[in-house]
């Protein structure tokens, strides 16, 4: 079991920046692919950004790139997601997730869940 816990949400105006966390513990961190999606009311769950096991490689979804920055502290078992130029639209419940698979990239599924943090910007 991977235990998943976000911080950093809250209320910023639209231009405004925020970084959200996400510390793990439970299982090795680096064995795990880590990843953002959003929810926003009545929609769908989406994908946000996806970084993998080294913290190499960084995915993100067409709305963010430029704006959102995924990393990593292996160290510190936690993924970060900087969250700049933020727009109306990217008021959501933000949540990370992990697999010990790359999945999250195409399903759009994680083993693992945290509870999420609400991120609102206002316009």
């Amino acid at each position: 079991q991977v235990q998943l816990v976000e911080s950093g949400g809250g209320l910023v105006q639209a231009g405004g920046s925020l970084r959200l966390s996400c510390a793990a513990s439970g299982r090795t961190f680096n064995n795990y692919y880590m990843g953002w999606f959003r929810q926003a009311p009545g929609k769908d769950r989406e994908f946000v950004a996806h970084i993998d096991r080294d913290g190499i490689n960084t995915y993100y979804t067409n709305s963010v790139k430029g704006r959102f920055t995924i990393s990593r502290d292996n160290a510190k078992s936690t993924v970060y997601l900087q969250m700049n130029s933020l727009k109306f639209e990217d008021t959501a419940v933000y949540y990370c997730a992990a697999d010990p698979t790359p999945k999250m990239l195409v399903a759009r599924q994680g083993d693992y869940w945290g509870q999420g943090t609400q991120v609102t910007v206002s316009s």
